[in-house]
């Protein structure tokens, strides 16, 4: 009658086995290390870098465990493996000596860090410890101010080419554009243009309203930003400055950044495990911007560069193969004109390439340039603190025009993307200044970890003693259950890389109470049929059977109110979510299918069972 069948019970064998492999890197800690990633947007780590790195380490009789190149999709990095914080300070100055000379210039961002010691054998089944966040793992803390003001001039100098170009286009006569409080203003000479531009400008640029202005023989058409149109501007500005600190961000290598929108003009950045507040500053507060520009390929310009020398009007710059170019001084279109670039393959050759879309005022000039330089190189310029770098040259085949450009030639799939990602969000569409921060130490994120751990363990013993002085050995089965709970989810969490911050603690907590909620039903059911003169046998399966119904009900509705906090939530909320909507799930399994196993295990055989060591059951009088 209460027996599982075989494979129920290597079912639940299994995947506590599994949860037990899965929650094992939790409890080998992490050790101190020192990680180098690109300072630069076109700087590139290569493997050929660790073994450098190991040299001057040896060199230096600093000790270390292990240097390691480590390429996770377009995150490319050195991490350097060492015993305590100490030689790790030891081991990032003397890498910050070999790899960044200049110190005002630097090409390489090293970076304290801590990384897991999890076992070679159990990361080769995919186990990793859970993301810890910025209260447990400890860290630095930004709170950057967006000048969105800047973003709107940005946008009306765009929009300012673009009226020139349709006046002129249409040949319609004016007296100049000037840009005036939140608009733009244009002079006309007679009522004839200004109403012939009103009505041009109002189909072709409707981000702006339209108002007449007259008087004393001036014509005058004001050009205002509509609410909609402004606060488009405003929304794209913020996006894109998130969108270009997360790819900054991946370059520091840090598991689960926190970066999201405070207020309407501020954005917060958690960078967990990060205790070099310097290197990432450095990367945050980057400000590249693109330019494109003609190379000068004359035999004059490459007799000059067999001298040495620089010609007037042209600057010297180095592609990323180390070769010399010169380049001219001119800038034909900068990294507000590209709307937006893609990695893909040229539809002739196959050969991977990167397919940009300019504007409108992008668009004419490229195709005005391209259509006078065939055959020449146009060279695309990363500039970085007043010192530019090339991201690649390539040759002009023909006239381009309509706004598409494909860049193609010497690159693989990587590079493309990677020179697709530096096109798309090199620079920050509004200017950010850090109003604040703050450093959380590791020894701090300890000592909530421990809090958070000695609490739940005291919870976990009050539970245990409760139940077993309470339900006997009916209440050793659900503390078994119990920790079975646990387990799984933790492994759980670690399976799915989800970070936990001290309210995921915290909900683990009040998991432990739910779970045992379940089977102090499941128990109840079995003594109230033994009240009611069922047999033993009978009592354990219509207890498990009739609790079911309640169990499932009243976890479902747990499960939709934390369902709620993980979608309308943020911050510690959805922390708090994630760990309570698995525990939920988790507790059902445990508390009906393990805690079911073990009373079949040690009941389920005995045919002529007497009675059940579930406690005083109160028997009604008659």
């Amino acid at each position: 009658m209460n027996r599982y069948s075989l494979w129920k019970y290597t079912l639940i064998a299994a995947t506590l086995v599994l949860g037990l492999l899965y929650t094992l890197p939790n409890f080998y800690g992490e050790a101190p290390a020192v990680q180098i990633s690109a300072g630069k947007a076109t700087t590139r780590i290569e493997p050929a870098l660790a073994g450098q790195i190991e040299q001057t380490l040896k060199a230096a009789a600093l000790p270390y465990k292990s240097v390691s190149y480590e390429a996770v999709g377009q995150q490319h990095s050195v991490r350097v493996r060492v015993g305590d914080t100490e030689t790790q300070l030891k081991v990032q100055d003397a890498v910050n000596k070999l790899l960044n000379p200049v110190a005002n210039d630097p090409q390489y961002a090293v970076a304290l860090n801590l990384l897991s010691n999890t076992p070679a054998w159990l990361e080769s089944l995919r186990a990793q410890p859970m993301y810890l966040g910025l209260d447990l793992r400890g860290g630095v803390h930004f709170l950057l101010q967006v000048d969105l003001q800047a973003a709107v001039v940005k946008r009306l100098d765009v929009l300012a080419t673009d009226v020139r170009e349709q006046l002129r286009n249409k040949k319609i006569r004016h007296g100049g554009v000037a840009k005036v409080a939140n608009g733009l203003e244009v002079r006309f000479r007679d009522e004839e243009s200004l109403n012939r531009a009103k009505t041009l400008l109002r189909d072709t640029l409707p981000d702006l309203s339209y108002d007449e202005r007259g008087g004393n023989g001036e014509f005058t058409l004001v050009g205002s930003f509509t609410p909609q149109a402004k606060q488009r501007t405003l929304d794209f500005a913020l996006k894109q400055n998130m969108t270009t600190l997360h790819n900054r961000i991946n370059e520091l290598g840090v598991a689960e950044p926190i970066i999201q929108q405070q207020g309407a003009d501020r954005i917060v950045v958690q960078l967990p495990g990060i205790q070099d507040v310097a290197s990432a500053l450095r990367v945050l507060g980057r400000t590249a911007t693109l330019e494109v520009r003609m190379v000068d390929s004359s035999p004059e310009a490459e007799s000059a560069l067999l001298a040495d020398q620089v010609p007037l009007g042209l600057e010297r710059f180095t592609e990323r193969g180390g070769r010399p170019l010169l380049v001219k001084k001119e800038v034909i279109l900068t990294g507000e004109n590209f709307t937006d670039a893609q990695a893909g393959f040229d539809n002739q050759s196959q050969e991977p390439a990167v397919h940009l879309k300019l504007d409108a005022k992008g668009a004419r000039i490229f195709k005005e340039v391209t259509a006078q330089n065939v055959g020449k190189r146009m060279a695309i310029l990363l500039i970085e603190k007043g010192r530019g770098e090339i991201i690649t040259a390539p040759v002009i085949r023909t006239e381009i025009g309509g706004g598409q450009v494909q860049i193609s030639g010497q690159m693989d799939v990587v590079e493309a993307n990677e020179t697709a990602l530096l096109i798309r969000a090199g620079s920050l569409a509004a200017p950010m200044e850090v109003i604040e921060q703050r450093l959380i130490g590791p020894s701090l994120g300890k000592e909530n970890i421990t809090k958070g751990f000695n609490s739940t363990l005291y919870g976990f013993i009050a539970i245990a003693v409760f139940m077993i002085g309470y339900y006997m050995l009916f209440g050793a089965f659900s503390v078994a259950a119990l920790a079975a709970n646990v387990l799984l989810l933790i492994a759980l969490l670690s399976l799915l890389q989800a970070t936990l911050t001290l309210p995921g603690i915290a909900a683990i907590a009040l998991t432990l109470g739910m779970a045992i909620d379940a089977n102090v039903l499941i128990n109840e059911r079995i003594r109230e049929e033994l009240r009611h003169g069922n047999s033993p046998q009978a009592a354990i399966t219509a207890g498990y059977e009739r609790a079911w119904a309640t169990i499932l009900d009243s976890n479902i509705t747990t499960l939709i109110a934390g369902l709620a906090l993980l979608i309308f939530g943020s911050g510690a909320v959805r922390g708090f979510a994630v760990v309570h909507c698995l525990g939920i799930l988790t507790s059902m399994f445990s508390s009906v299918m393990v805690s079911r196993a073990l009373v079949n295990l040690w009941y389920g055989r005995r045919k002529k069972l007497a009675s059940l060591a579930i406690g005083q059951v109160w028997k009604p009088s008659h």
